[in-house]
């Protein structure tokens, strides 16, 4: 299978007033095409670092990451879909106009990519919205608008940052499975970061644990899930909480 992003003894140390502090350390995995991480640990032990790499925001202290197989070394090499813990969609902005936010801001704005749009919101039942306003929405189609904006891009990988961590529980449930239909059908190589087990394990097809800063993994666990089994069905599984009791005990461990 396609090797779509690659960590090799990546470490990352910052300057604070008391001094250097490491970050991460030695940290190394890949995500094949089409495969779904999900990256769990304790606060602050560097989740959303590990992102901030991938999308060039910062730059490795020591070691190599590899996008398609050749090394990133800047932001303008990569194509990075990243979605945040809001949907930071823009009130004064149809809901067509809102997933077209992304290609204004790459410089993407032609036909191919402008048709991709329209046959992502007919396929994910938003056309019928897309005059519509962000206020007029629910929460769960403003999280699929979100998504559809991310995707409207075709970036390499997308990278979710606590993406539904601003959702009522009833409705993260519903939006993570919409969510994990979309990146299935779309055939998206996804890293999703979240401090909700449960929630790792429901989506993931494997689950990096990292330990306490400097994070480094300390678990990197492979689900044997059915890529067809949504999110929903998988927390009814008797697997499910054998895999969550193996990953709590990594935090019990840690601490």
């Amino acid at each position: 299978m396609k090797e779509v992003l690659r960590f090799e003894k990546i470490d990352l140390t910052y300057q604070a007033e008391s001094g250097e502090v490491g970050a991460l350390r030695d940290i190394n995995f890949s995500v094949a095409d089409g495969e779904l991480i999900a990256i769990i640990g304790p606060s602050g032990c560097g989740k959303t670092t590990i992102l901030s790499l991938i999308a060039g925001l910062i730059a490795p202290t020591r070691g190599k990451i590899f996008l398609n197989g050749q090394e990133m070394k800047d932001s303008n090499k990569t194509n990075v879909g990243y979605m945040l813990q809001r949907d930071s969609l823009l009130d004064w902005r149809t809901i067509h106009s809102n997933t077209q936010l992304g290609l204004e801001f790459c410089g993407k704005v032609e036909a191919s990519y402008l048709e991709n749009v329209e046959t992502l919101l007919k396929t994910y039942e938003l056309w019928d919205f897309k005059d519509k306003y962000p206020r007029e929405l629910s929460g769960g189609m403003r999280q699929r608008v979100a998504l559809i904006r991310t995707l409207a891009i075709k970036p390499d990988i997308l990278l979710l940052d606590e993406a539904f961590s601003a959702l009522d529980y009833q409705t993260r449930l519903l939006v993570v499975d919409d969510v994990y239909r979309i990146l299935r059908q779309e055939n998206k190589s996804a890293i999703i970061v979240t401090h909700d087990i449960a929630e790792g394990i429901s989506m993931a097809d494997r689950v990096i644990v990292l330990s306490k800063r400097p994070g480094s993994v300390s678990q990197n666990i492979k689900l044997g899930f059915k890529k067809e089994e949504t999110p929903l069905t998988r927390r009814s599984l008797p697997e499910f909480q054998e895999y969550f009791n193996k990953i709590w005990k990594e935090f019990d461990a840690d601490d």
